[in-house]
């Protein structure tokens, strides 16, 4: 498939909720952080709706704004993201990962190939 551009830096998983009080009982929110890239990414994804439902491979750079996130972490918030826009049909058909962190400090970004795998 196509590459792939998704301006903007993913949020960090470990930072990507809060706690809430609903009817009494604690429960997990996602951040406003989080909730705003993953509106950005489904804007942005062309892959909207492909719903892959065999395994695939991603191949991903992830231009960071510095060194200090962790790539993992992206690499959870991007499998959520195709899965939430569709572009997959579930993120636990990812077979295989190919994954580079970079550094763009002016331009963070991820850029993304999808590969069904036989």
């Amino acid at each position: 498939m196509n590459r792939q551009i998704i301006h903007g830096q993913p949020p960090s998983k470990s930072n990507a909720y809060r706690v809430v009080t609903i009817r009494g009982h604690g429960s997990l929110a996602k951040t406003d952080a989080t909730k705003k890239y993953e509106e950005s990414f489904f804007m942005q994804c062309s892959l909207r709706n492909a719903n892959i439902t065999r395994r695939f491979k991603l191949s991903v750079d992830v231009y960071f704004n510095s060194d200090r996130p962790d790539l993992d972490n992206a690499l959870k918030v991007t499998l959520d993201c195709l899965q939430s826009c569709k572009a997959i049909k579930n993120d636990r058909l990812c077979a295989e990962i190919h994954a580079r962190k970079l550094i763009d400090k002016d331009n963070p970004r991820i850029e993304f190939t999808l590969t069904e795998l036989i």
